[in-house]
């Protein structure tokens, strides 16, 4: 009997001792669950993903500091081909041409000198003779550059602003050939002859004036390497 009392004695004792210590979560029976809170953001645990995603957002560089494509060549016009008619209408038109400035020196004095004294003699026919040199020289390089220029010449965009104004004051120098020719004064007939002083003027200011432009759209091609 005492035996059996000493043993409960000792059983509250244990348990006494046992419920005052404080319980360790290793030798738990039954652990709590870990609580999960969904509102609250850890900012700095960062997962191994999250943590490559966000490395190699560091390495894109912005667009405006990007170096340039050092690789892409320019694009240049491409070359024309030109025909050999093209080349022989352009030598005829080049070789012809210097013959303008000669002509137009020999015509000047000579209708300069017939303006002076309207007394007929040779100068009257060799005037007459340059004119129509001078006329036949701008049919043919009428017709020689205004078939290059609007023709096989039109693709080629190099020196196109300058040929066609030399093309444009060539033409109205051409005009202006034709009413110098129209005007030429004549005194053979008595009512010509009433008028002969004036048409004289008429004939000798638009003479001077084609000349002019055809001298300016020549020098135009000649200092333009053309």
């Amino acid at each position: 009997m005492r035996v059996f009392i000493l043993g409960v004695v000792v059983l509250l004792f244990s348990a006494l001792r046992t419920s005052a210590a404080p319980p360790d979560p290793a030798v738990s029976l039954w652990p709590e669950p870990a609580g999960h809170d969904p509102w609250q953001v850890s900012w700095l645990v960062v997962d191994h993903d999250t943590a490559l995603a966000l490395s190699a957002s560091s390495l894109v560089v912005p667009v405006s500091f990007q170096q340039p494509d050092t690789d892409v060549q320019p694009v240049h016009a491409a070359a024309v081909q030109y025909s050999d008619g093209y080349q022989l209408r352009k030598k005829i038109h080049k070789y012809a041409s210097f013959a303008t400035l000669p002509l137009f020196g020999v015509e000047v004095a000579l209708g300069q000198s017939l303006y002076s004294d309207s007394t007929r003699d040779s100068r009257q026919g060799l005037h007459a003779a340059v004119g129509v040199g001078i006329v036949g020289l701008f049919g043919v390089n009428t017709v020689t550059g205004a078939w290059n220029l609007f023709g096989e010449g039109w693709n080629d965009e190099h020196g196109r602003t300058l040929r066609l104004i030399h093309g444009l004051l060539m033409m109205a120098a051409d005009a202006g050939f034709v009413a110098t020719v129209a005007t030429g004064p004549n005194s053979h007939s008595t009512r010509q002859a009433l008028t002969f002083e004036t048409d004289k003027v008429t004939h000798r200011n638009i003479a001077i004036a084609s000349i002019s432009v055809a001298t300016a759209g020549y020098l135009i091609m000649l200092f333009g390497n053309h």
